[in-house]
């Protein structure tokens, strides 16, 4: 038979799961017009009842008005009734909705770590460990000889020869610290001269270099040259 008809193509279970939940929205949405228009139609028998409410208030002794509003009465409890039903069957089919989208939903996560579970492994067995150790030490070496480098190329190997050396350094700052010691002990030039006797011949400043007035100037400028113009007079 199976030859004849075949078996059909087999569903997985996640296509059957979105089915199940299609079938569930359907008759949700079903359900939910159905209540809707029971909702119209008990809307509808209320306001009748109270219009015929209205007119017992006028007429207590009309037994067709009461008739009637008990009919009402029983068809609107038996419409609210098939609404409550309608409501719990659409309570009970989103619970099963919701049992179903959080399956489908777990189906997923699990789908997807698997998935990554396998990619994971997969990359890492192309790691190498001892490999990376290598290279990590491949890499120290490589810094190290990098400082050496470094060190030989700051040390100073193009020395002077006419350089100043270490000895010749100690004894000029200790020629120095003795003139030191010396001027501190006879403080300045002239207390050295003083200290030794050397006498300093005098010098004094030529007449003709110092600011003084010689003294055969007469001061008085008048006095000379009234003098001068008798001498002119008399030679006329």
């Amino acid at each position: 038979m199976n030859r004849l008809f075949g078996t059909g193509n087999k569903k997985t279970q996640e296509e059957l799961l979105k089915q199940s939940n299609q079938s569930l929205s359907n008759a949700q949405s079903g359900l939910e017009s159905k209540i809707s228009t029971l909702d119209t139609q008990i809307q509808q028998v209320t306001i009748e009842l109270q219009t015929i409410n209205k007119r017992l208030k006028q007429q207590k002794t009309n037994s067709a008005l009461r008739s009637r509003a008990m009919k009402l009465l029983n068809k609107r409890k038996q419409l609210e009734k098939m609404r409550d039903q309608l409501d719990s069957q659409i309570w009970s089919m989103s619970q099963a909705q919701m049992t179903s989208d959080n399956l489908v939903n777990t189906m997923l996560t699990v789908d997807a770590l698997q998935k990554t579970n396998k990619v994971l492994q997969k990359q890492y067995g192309k790691i190498n460990i001892d490999k990376i150790q290598d290279m990590q030490d491949e890499m120290m070496d490589l810094i190290e000889q990098g400082n050496e480098l470094q060190n030989v190329l700051a040390s100073n190997q193009y020395e002077d020869p006419n350089a100043v050396s270490e000895g010749e350094l100690d004894a000029e700052l200790d020629a120095l610290m003795d003139e030191d010691d010396t001027l501190g002990i006879y403080g300045t030039v002239d207390g050295i001269l003083s200290d030794t006797n050397v006498s300093i011949p005098n010098t004094t400043v030529p007449s003709y270099l110092s600011n003084n007035v010689p003294d055969f100037i007469d001061e008085d400028g008048g006095e000379l040259q009234k003098t001068e113009e008798g001498a002119k007079k008399e030679a006329v």
